[in-house]
């Protein structure tokens, strides 16, 4: 149905009109449903190509028997192991159905029409559906290389500025910003504002002078950090992430929280996950192997790509990418067309297992030779 054709338009809160869906990643199953094909591999979504962990497998088995029951709502053994992470009050996080859930939070709690949401171009899709939803006005700071403008976004911070969205690493670029340019910023935005610091891929980066947020909330109240158990945890089916606030913030996020919004199997199978440091580690060196795996390989089929610290890498097809995109899906190649991101003719690649990632090269050469 489109836009226009919907009778229901004239009563929807301001800024759902104009709204489109996130357009996630095609399951396996739909691709090989519509195209009768089997035997595919989907590097569209940013998962763990390993799964998850033995631990957390076993975590969910022994909790399963408690299906009938409601969860904790309060995510009491969770929201400890956490804080004994993080080295935090417990009051100091809030628990998501993903982090998405978390950024959805954000917005209902500190943005309403008359205010302004700001992020970068390129930036995650959530933080303008998440604003907009809710009526608040959109800012769009343009990318440098890609990246984010520390300065430019700065410059634009204004009266009606509420929330400023910067993920780190980037998605779907998977350009970072250091430690410096990252805290001189947040330094600099009025405390009346609030920050939110997206580190959904942060186990994967291995920069050395890459920030980890998290460690200034003490010092900047009005920072968020988010976290996701989707990516290196291999919990993506299970939907579970949190926010680190101080607690003020935290509190107002709280009241805002669904109930129940974690449910019980994701949150034994996320206690388990943080105690499983080897299973973080491999998951980390076949991501750096894998990436090293399908940069090499681009460069060999001439094509440019935008460096990434994610588990992902986003290719420059140099012509539109959703053309190139039909022809891997018949391959049996699942991976993800950005030009919903304003980039067309790029083609973000999740790092895959080594037979995953030589299989989408041999498709992609085929259909670009």
């Amino acid at each position: 149905m489109s836009k226009s054709s919907n009778r229901f338009l004239e009563i929807t809160a301001p800024g759902i009109a104009n709204l489109k869906p996130y357009m996630p990643g095609k399951p396996i199953s739909e691709l090989e449903r519509e195209l009768g094909i089997s035997d595919s591999i989907k590097l569209a979504s940013n998962e763990n190509p390993l799964g998850c962990s033995e631990s957390v497998r076993q975590a969910i088995a022994a909790e399963w028997p408690e299906t009938s029951r409601y969860p904790d709502g309060g995510g009491f053994a969770l929201r400890n192991a956490l804080a004994n992470k993080h080295n935090l009050d417990p009051a100091c996080i809030t628990l998501g159905n993903g982090s998405n859930d978390v950024l959805d939070i954000i917005a209902r709690v500190f943005l309403a029409p008359g205010y302004e949401s700001l992020f970068s171009q390129y930036a995650f899709a959530v933080y303008p559906i998440s604003s907009q939803a809710v009526g608040a006005t959109l800012r769009i700071s343009p990318a440098l290389d890609y990246g984010y403008d520390l300065e430019a976004l700065l410059n634009m911070v204004g009266d009606k500025t509420r929330v400023v969205w910067i993920a780190n690493p980037n998605n779907p670029t998977g350009t970072w910003v250091n430690n410096e340019e990252l805290e001189n910023f947040i330094a600099g935005v009025p405390a009346s504002v609030i920050v939110v610091v997206d580190e959904a891929y942060i186990e994967y980066v291995g920069k050395a002078d890459y920030p980890d947020a998290s460690k200034w909330l003490e010092k900047y109240p009005n920072l968020i950090v988010t976290r996701t158990f989707s990516k290196v945890y291999g919990l993506a089916s299970l939907r579970i992430g949190y926010g680190l606030s101080n607690p003020d913030v935290a509190d107002l996020l709280n009241r805002v929280r669904q109930p129940f919004n974690a449910n019980s199997l994701a949150m034994a199978a996320a206690i388990a996950a943080l105690e499983d440091d080897d299973f973080v580690q491999r998951s980390v060196e076949v991501n750096r192997n894998g990436m090293a795996q399908l940069t090499a390989g681009c460069k060999q089929l001439g094509l440019d790509y935008i460096p990434s610290v994610g588990n992902f890498v986003t290719i420059d097809l140099g012509r539109p990418a959703d053309e190139i995109d039909r022809a891997l899906l018949r391959a049996g190649c699942i991976a993800r067309p950005v030009v919903a991101y304003g980039l067309p003719n790029h083609l973000r690649v999740t790092i895959g297992r080594e037979e995953e990632n030589t299989r989408f090269l041999s498709a992609l050469g085929k259909v670009i030779g």
